[in-house]
């Protein structure tokens, strides 16, 4: 059975934006709107790919010092002020 997808909601947004600039891109594209969506939802797909590779970045970074503490103790294990 195959779903039918629902509509995406859109809504109006106000954008200042330099003049020259969207002169320039309308003899680039007819649908200004359609464009930038586009051009936005790649950011957003390109910073949250960012996102995940910093995480994992440190999630391994923890992962490795966990594994150093377990195998070799604390530097301040040596040096207790009680």
């Amino acid at each position: 059975m195959e779903t039918i997808a629902s509509p995406v909601r859109k809504r109006p947004v106000n954008l200042t934006l330099s003049e020259d600039l969207v002169t320039q891109a309308k003899t680039y594209t007819t649908n200004l709107s359609a464009t930038m969506e586009l051009l936005l939802a790649e950011f957003v797909e390109s910073r949250r790919k960012a996102n995940r590779v910093r995480q994992q970045t440190a999630d391994a970074c923890v992962a490795d010092w966990n594994g150093f503490h377990a195998e070799v103790g604390s530097f301040a294990d040596e040096h207790s002020t009680l």
